[in-house]
Parts: structure tokens; C-alpha cells; sequence
């Protein structure tokens, strides 16, 4: 297997892509890929750099199938790729083995010591380790568990966040977490389960919010050589350095994008984001604001007060002169355009870096010289890597351009001497790696983790095609919008002879299939099965331009329904498609899309759906995200026309053959809407079958669940299209 396509950096910036290195040498592929390699392959996630950027800290998680549950570690590697490869001077090594979880590794200041998140003592905490190896200590014991450790500047102090009871959140740290935990041990011990809500967003996801707020503390820590220290730390109390009814940090992750706090260079001041401060309305307002917190005096100031839309990822530049972080400007609307803002902390004065730029920023990070900042940005169907350059005058601006354009690429971090880039990678037929890219070379894979089994694998390419979908609105121009689609053959694919297909619909609905790596719905996979796949981005799909993503809310079945039909017809038209032989999958937005097709198309032998919108009205009334519902379709007693797209006003069209996935613990697209649709098609009598996981959520996440998922879904497919 080979992945080959270098880049080069000239002229100051990066003008080029890279695509993976060659991974195996010249090893001959020897078969397709097999339902357990989805558990054999490792994960790959959260890469690191060192402060002096020499070695790159990440997590790697493996599937524990007999345990039913994936473990995690964390490795460090030499950042040099050239030493990187599995040679002795820079062979990857594992710093912690613990049997349980630990991850969310974050390097001290002076590159000594790394602090990380662990569920080794039973609830989450924070741990640290010594970088160059050693046995990890506990550093906090909180009652409420802690996660997302961070290093202070200065290193004296590391912050974590912790889900506590508000009420007592102002009081001194001992009192607070001895009635946290008297609060916590009596809901465990008691034989009432009853829960008491008085506001919405009391469950998220898959769990219950039992009135706790996620508050951010602060806990001083200082070298000490002497015995029974923390690693050769000691931690002194922890403190509270958000007390109060509120969040800290987003309740929702459709507003998050890594650590939603930051300390200011100095380490005097700690930025965050927060949610609406009214909690009955946050759960229909998408208003969350920047606040920074004065660590000596706990005085707390929103400085993004006049935006009442969405703002997030605070992140100070490392000289101290500026605060950057991304904003959206529509309130109540989740999938709006992200803008790139930078606050001038002297004067307050706010710039938005990415105006005329018609992607929605993610990821933020900054250079090392605090005159740009690297974001990441789906384009088309890809996952980007840009950099805005500032340039200082009457108005802070900046020149903005791709660095890295192909496949799916996250969490960019520069050297300390800007001379390298390095980011997470990941594609249709590879899972994620680490990568490095210097000036004036090539980009380098330096983790490869998963080597040896894929140089076993023979991969499947992705085709990236674009068909004429539904016209835009009020665009006055004859003809039809692009609608990007890729497409994978299966293994020993022969044009000659004509092939079942499986039509996907991706989630969101504002979302994309990018040219990434899943292990929840892998394409590699789905294809070795035989089949044609094909990952169509119509109408609502994020990467194509704001009004592409926005013409999707309150034309579910419009628009995105033409685009679909589009891609469908053109994958009729090859020779190498059976289209007798063609199954439809999807999963949330993807599952609604299944039940409009069952209601609008006679083209399928079968359907997948999982997870899937049947109802408007009954999704309205029991999903926890208010604010999606209410932006896509408005409220049922207010707007006349809200059910104009829902499913289960066509029932009596249904006649395809589907499998319904739902799970008990999924809160955002609740079990009703699969039980409704069962109850329905088994009454009329169409073929179909329920399948349901009582400990999942949204998601198939645990091991022995997956794989009973996959299994039922192959052998569906398999029954329609063999």
C-alpha cells in the first residue's frame, strides 16, 4: 500500500498538499478488508507537540473486544519524521499502560511533565507523568471527577473542568466537595431513581444533567524532589474559579472544538465559554459568549456581550496582545457560518479576520510569533488546513490560504521555530496518523501505528465525482447546483460487470462525508461487501459555501430530496451499476432521509435507517437541542406548515423493506420515532425488523454492540442485493 504525493513550502507559506507517505514498502496487497479489522485497528487521536517542539505526545486507543470496551494510552514519538519511521533513534513509545482509559495528554510548560485525564482510580482525574517516563501519580481527587487538563503558562498551576453541584460552588473547595459527594453517594445509595427537572436541557445525548454545571478549577502545583510528591509534584487545594449556577463550558459539543478555555500568557487570566446565563432558555438559544476570569480577584467579564450569537475557543495569542476565538452571527442557528475574530485586549476592539471567506472556521491555533493563526475548514468534501497572516494598520486584517488541502486533517500546531506544521490525518481507506510538514519538504507521515495491518489490507480509492443538483434559491440562473458524491468500487472491482449499490445520506443534516476515516460507518468496509457505496454531499452539507449548507432548513424533503435524486440517477447511468440491485443506508438526518425515500421513491430493494426522524411532531416534543427543531422547522402551534416535510404523513406510500436501528439511551433522536415506524410497517406488512441497544446512545459505540451492528446490517443488505 502506498500513499505517495509530496508538497513543497516556499516563498514563506505553504502552496501544496500532501497526501499520506508511503506507509509499507512494496508489500503486495492481500486481501479486502474484514469486519474485525474495524477492532484491530488502532485509533489514533489528539497529537501533541512538545513546548520545544522535539516530540509529539498522542492517544491511542484499542478495541479490548473480550472486555467489551476500548482502551486508551498515551505514546510520545520523535517529532522529526526522519527519525520517526520505526527506527531505534525515534520509535514511537508508550508512556502510559494502565488498563483503563487515559488520555487528553498536555505537555508543562517546561516539557518535564504531562498531565492527563484517567479513569485508572476508578472515576475520571487528573494524573501526571514524568515525560521521559516513570509511574504516573494522581494529582486530583475530586468528587466530581476531572477532565480536560491544561497547564498554566508559568507552570504552577494546571486547570481541569468538573460537572459539580452549583449550589455549594461557593464555598471553600473541602466544604464544596464533601457535599458533592454526600449529594452524589445518597442519589447512589437511595432506592428512589425519581428524577426532578424544573428547566430544559435536563438530559444531553445519552445522559442525564441532574442539575450539575461543568465549572473550571484551578489547582497550584510546584516541583518538589521530595518523597510522596505527585511525580515529583506537589498540588496544593484545588479552586473554583467559576462558581455559580452557570456552565462554564458548553453543555452542547455542537459548540465546541477542542478545549473551550485558555490561560491568558501570563497566566493571570483565564478565558472560557459559557452558555446563555438564563438556564431555562438554553436549550432553544445558541448564545454563548467568551467570559475572562481575573485569577487573583475572580472577577468575571463577557467580552463578547454584543454578539447574540454563538462564540467559542478562546485562544490568546502568545504574546499577550490579542484573543482569538471563532463566532457565528445568526442566533439560534447551530450550523452557521464560523468567522475567525481576534480581540485587540487593550483597546477591546474585535476584527473578523475571515469576512469575505465562505467557510466556517473550526480548529484555532496560533503561530509562534503571534503574527497569524492555522484553522481548520471543511472545502469540499476535504477538511483543510489555512493560515491567516495579520496585518496591522487602521483595522486588523488578515491574508488567509490553504496549507494542506487533501483528506481530512485536525488539530494543526506549529513548531516553535515556524519552520514545520504538524496535524492529525486521516482518509477513506487510511485511519488517522500523525503528520509533519516542514519548509521546503515534503509532508511526512511520523506515527504508524497501524503499519503491519494495513500493509495485509488492499484499500479501496475514493472517487470524487460532481453532479447538476436542485437549483439554488433565487440565484436566477438556469440549471442546477453542483453536488459533490464519492464513490468506492469494491475489492477486484470489474467494469465489465454490474455491481449492487448502497446509497448513503450522511447525518447532521449540516454535516458532510469528507474523505475521512469512520469506525462507526466505514466505507472501506462497506464496499469489501460486494457492494458500490456511494457518500453524496447535497443540499445542508457543510464545505460548500453558507447558502449551500443554509438551504436545507425547512426544505428537508425539498432541495437536499433533488440533489439526492440527482446523484442517484447519475449512478444509474453506468454501465457498472445493477440498478435492480440498489439498497439505501443513513443514520439521524441520514434515517429521515430513508423514510422520505420510503415514502417518495420505488427504487430500493431494502433500507437501512438508523437512528431516524419519523415524527415532527413527537421529535419536537422529546429531543433536548430545542434550538435545531426550532431554526429547521419552527414551533408546531406557531408555524402552519411544520409537519409539511415529516415522514409520518406519507405512511400509507411506505413499501420498502427496512431495518430500523434504534438505542434507549439516544436523547437527541429519541426511541419513539424507531418504534413508531416499526409499529406502522409491521401493521401494514412490509418487511422489517427493530433492532435496539439498551446502553447506547446516538451512536453504536461499545465493541460487541458494533459488531452485532454490523452483522444485522450486512445481513440485511445482503438478503435484498445478493
Amino acid at each position: 500500500m502506498k500513499f505517495c504525493s509530496p508538497i513543497r513550502w516556499s516563498g514563506g507559506a505553504l502552496l501544496g498538499v500532501a497526501a499520506f507517505v508511503c506507509v509499507v514498502g512494496a508489500q503486495p496487497a492481500k486481501r479486502a478488508m474484514e469486519l474485525e479489522d474495524i477492532f484491530r485497528l488502532k485509533r489514533v487521536s489528539e497529537p501533541q507537540l512538545s513546548p520545544d517542539g522535539k516530540r509529539v505526545a498522542y492517544t491511542v486507543a484499542e478495541v479490548l473486544k473480550d472486555e467489551n470496551r476500548t482502551n486508551a494510552d498515551i505514546w510520545i514519538v520523535n517529532a522529526d519524521p526522519s527519525t520517526g519511521s520505526g527506527q531505534a533513534a525515534g520509535a514511537p513509545r508508550q508512556l502510559t499502560n494502565s488498563p483503563k482509559r487515559d488520555a487528553h495528554p498536555r505537555w508543562s510548560p517546561d516539557g518535564k511533565w504531562i498531565a492527563f485525564e484517567s479513569t485508572r482510580s476508578g472515576d475520571s482525574q487528573i494524573w501526571v507523568i514524568a515525560a521521559d517516563g516513570g509511574e504516573a501519580r494522581q494529582l486530583t481527587t475530586i468528587a466530581t471527577g476531572a477532565a480536560q487538563a491544561n497547564w498554566a503558562p508559568d507552570g504552577k498551576s494546571v486547570a481541569f473542568v468538573s460537572a459539580v453541584f452549583p449550589e455549594f460552588s461557593e464555598r471553600p473547595f473541602k466544604e464544596s466537595d464533601r457535599l458533592n459527594k454526600e449529594r452524589l453517594d445518597a442519589q447512589e445509595k437511595s432506592k428512589v431513581k425519581a428524577r426532578l427537572f424544573d428547566a430544559l436541557l435536563y438530559r444531553h445525548w445519552d445522559g442525564w444533567v441532574e442539575g450539575k454545571r461543568q465549572h473550571i478549577f484551578v489547582v497550584p502545583v510546584a516541583d518538589a524532589a521530595a518523597a510522596g510528591g505527585f511525580g515529583g509534584l506537589t498540588a496544593g487545594e484545588p479552586r473554583d474559579v467559576t462558581p455559580g449556577p452557570n456552565d462554564a463550558i458548553p453543555t452542547s459539543d455542537t459548540f465546541t472544538e477542542g478545549d473551550e478555555y485558555a490561560f491568558s500568557p501570563d497566566a493571570k487570566e483565564l478565558a472560557f465559554t459559557a452558555p446563555h446565563h438564563v438556564l431555562r432558555e438554553q436549550a432553544w438559544r445558541t448564545n454563548h459568549d467568551i467570559w475572562v476570569v481575573d485569577l487573583a480577584t475572580g472577577a468575571k467579564r463577557n467580552v463578547t456581550a454584543d454578539n447574540p450569537a454563538a462564540d467559542g475557543q478562546p485562544r490568546y495569542s502568545p504574546d499577550g496582545k490579542y484573543l482569538a476565538y471563532r463566532a457565528q452571527r445568526r442566533a439560534g442557528f447551530e450550523a452557521d457560518r464560523w468567522e475567525l475574530r481576534v480581540l485587540e485586549r487593550a483597546t477591546g476592539k474585535i476584527s473578523n479576520l475571515t469576512e469575505s471567506l465562505d467557510q466556517s472556521i473550526d480548529a484555532i491555533a496560533w503561530g509562534p510569533r503571534s503574527d497569524g493563526l492555522a484553522f481548520t475548514t471543511q472545502v469540499k468534501g476535504t477538511a483543510q488546513i489555512w493560515v491567516a497572516k495579520l496585518e496591522e494598520g487602521a483595522a486588523l486584517t488578515a491574508k488567509t490560504r490553504a496549507i494542506v488541502t487533501e483528506h481530512a486533517n485536525s488539530d494543526p500546531a506549529f513548531a516553535p521555530d515556524d519552520q514545520s506544521v504538524f496535524f492529525l490525518r486521516a482518509a477513506l481507506n487510511h485511519p488517522a496518523e500523525v503528520m509533519c510538514m516542514k519548509r521546503g519538504e515534503g509532508a511526512q507521515m511520523i506515527t504508524h501505528t497501524n503499519d503491519e495491518l494495513l500493509g495485509m489490507i488492499s484499500p479501496v480509492k475514493a472517487e470524487s465525482v460532481t453532479v447538476v443538483g436542485a437549483p439554488s434559491t433565487g440565484s436566477g440562473q438556469a440549471g442546477g447546483t453542483p453536488v459533490q458524491m464519492w464513490i468506492l468500487k469494491p475489492p477486484g472491482f470489474d467494469a465489465s460487470k454490474k455491481h449492487p449499490l448502497v446509497f448513503w445520506v450522511h447525518g447532521g443534516p449540516q454535516s458532510a462525508f469528507l474523505d475521512s476515516w469512520s469506525t462507526r460507518w466505514n466505507a472501506q468496509l462497506w464496499a469489501a461487501q460486494g457492494y458500490v457505496i456511494a457518500l453524496p454531499n447535497p443540499r445542508g452539507s457543510t464545505g460548500f459555501g453558507q447558502k449551500f449548507c443554509d438551504e436545507i432548513s425547512g426544505d428537508w424533503g425539498g432541495k437536499v430530496y433533488e440533489d439526492l435524486l440527482a446523484c442517484l440517477a447519475h449512478l444509474e447511468k453506468q454501465p457498472w451499476i445493477d440498478p435492480t440491485r440498489m439498497a439505501a443506508a443513513g443514520a439521524s438526518f441520514g434515517g429521515y432521509m430513508m423514510n422520505w425515500f420510503n415514502a417518495h421513491l420505488d427504487k430500493f430493494r431494502c433500507i437501512v435507517n438508523h437512528d431516524g426522524v419519523y415524527n415532527f411532531d413527537s421529535m419536537y416534543g422529546t429531543t433536548e437541542e430545542v434550538w435545531f427543531d426550532e431554526w429547521d422547522h419552527g414551533q408546531p402551534w406557531a408555524n402552519p406548515e411544520f409537519n409539511k416535510f415529516s415522514p409520518h404523513r406519507f405512511a400509507a406510500n411506505f413499501k420498502t423493506p427496512t431495518l430500523i436501528i434504534h438505542n434507549d439511551l439516544d436523547f437527541r433522536v429519541p426511541t419513539s420515532e424507531g418504534i413508531m415506524l416499526f409499529t406502522m410497517l409491521q401493521r401494514r406488512g412490509i418487511p422489517s425488523k427493530l433492532l435496539m441497544f439498551p446502553d447506547e446512545g446516538h451512536w453504536v459505540l461499545k465493541p460487541g454492540n458494533s459488531e452485532r451492528w454490523h452483522q444485522e446490517v450486512f445481513a440485511w443488505l445482503k438478503a435484498y442485493l445478493k
